[in-house]
């Protein structure tokens, strides 16, 4: 398998130069032009069956094998954040206001050398290969409109297996693999609440209902129902950050806004919580004689990776990177992902992988979605070959490959 890592490490140039050139020029959202003439100019030689997806930039590439077998998912997030960058790289964002912040211009790039290293063996690949080229992960539900325009069966039956790449600016090092069995990222939710007073002069209160007293009551009760009510061994993570009312500081106004985001890590835990945090700011305003009007949006799900799935990717890791190479993380991130919406249709694995420049302290660079966030190219030769190993083993029955 190290065969694979030098053949990666031949095309790094190139997967480098196509990195930056989507860096410098990032999409958010769904509508990725750019990025994806560039993901489909770097498809065009290849044996491959490419579908767009309809009203998002999708890229959907199938490889057909020479010989009978299943079929295997590879996906590639494409679009970048809302941020400014201020990394001080020399291919940085040519215009304020976007940045791949999150290193999906890596992603993307790892995932072309992938296509082109599992194409130079198309006639002895046992089975099919979809890549994923997805937009709008950074909230915007990418995955889940590919799945609804048929992207688990591109290939004419549903993979048997899915992987997914992350990298990290931080936390992790250079090439190091981090991912664990379960629950590996959490759901994100948002709780919206509106408490209904009427508004008065600051001097009288008892001639008003004012409604800030009663939010405040219900920021606080949130946060101690999460510790009280919830298994700390299935946490909830709850965060209020976004508090509004009033305009002077003598009047009462005549309503309160609080909005929160609201992080779970198991299906039972966000059922819970998805009646509990309603109903709680709705008895507390009435406990005030007021009214409150309280929603839950459900966001992504629970990230799940399967079980057998995740030990045949840390398989993986060994034979393609070397020994040492795989951190078990003993905890779930709660940052969330769509992948989760293929990850509930189909097992998989999704995994981490340190992208710190090597001169740069993990525990201190930058993270994922800062500003100043930097990526190491150094990351794209291996990502590369293991996207390829993934689904090399992963077809073969979970052996090694003869090529």
């Amino acid at each position: 398998m190290q065969r694979l890592r030098d053949e990666a490490a031949a095309i790094a140039a190139e997967l480098t130069e196509l990195r930056r050139s989507i860096h410098s020029e990032p999409e958010i959202g769904l509508d990725l032009p750019q990025t994806q003439r560039k993901v489909l100019d770097a498809l065009s030689d290849l044996p491959v069956d490419v579908s767009l997806g309809e009203g998002l930039s999708s890229v959907t590439a199938v490889l057909r094998g020479a010989r009978p077998g299943p079929t295997v998912l590879l996906r590639a997030d494409m679009d970048a954040l809302p941020v400014t960058e201020q990394s001080g790289v020399s291919y940085a964002a040519r215009l304020p206001g976007a940045m791949h912040a999150c290193g999906h211009d890596l992603h993307t790039a790892m995932l072309v050398g992938a296509a082109r290293m599992l194409a130079d063996r198309q006639q002895d690949l046992p089975g099919n290969v979809i890549f994923m080229f997805q937009p709008g992960e950074e909230g915007t539900g990418g995955a889940r409109i590919m799945i609804e325009q048929g992207v688990l069966d591109a290939a004419g039956e549903r993979p048997v297996a899915a992987y997914a790449l992350h990298v990290a600016s931080g936390l992790l090092p250079l090439g190091l693999v981090a991912s664990r069995a379960g629950t590996i990222m959490a759901a994100a939710d948002t709780l919206h609440v509106t408490v209904h007073g009427r508004g008065g002069h600051g001097s009288q209160p008892h001639h008003a209902a004012d409604p800030v007293p009663a939010a405040c009551e219900i920021v606080l009760a949130l946060q101690t129902m999460v510790t009280r009510r919830f298994d700390v061994f299935d946490p909830v993570v709850l965060t209020v950050g976004s508090f509004h009312a009033g305009t002077a500081d003598n009047v009462i106004p005549a309503d309160a806004q609080l909005h929160a985001t609201v992080r779970s890590f198991s299906p039972a835990a966000r059922t819970a919580i998805q009646a509990a945090a309603p109903q709680l700011a709705r008895d507390i305003a009435a406990a005030h004689g007021l009214t409150a009007t309280a929603e839950y949006e459900d966001g992504y799900p629970v990230t799940v990776n399967d079980a057998d799935e995740l030990a045949f990717a840390e398989q993986t890791v060994a034979q393609v990177l070397g020994p040492g190479r795989f951190f078990a993380a003993p905890n779930p991130i709660p940052g969330a992902e769509d992948f989760s919406y293929v990850l509930a249709e189909v097992p998989g694995a999704y995994l981490m992988l340190g992208a710190v420049p090597p001169d740069a302290d993990p525990l201190t660079a930058p993270f994922n979605h800062s500003a100043q966030a930097v990526f190491d190219d150094g990351a794209l030769p291996d990502g590369t070959a293991l996207y390829t190993a993934l689904a090399l083993r992963r077809l073969a029955g979970r052996g090694s490959p003869s090529g």
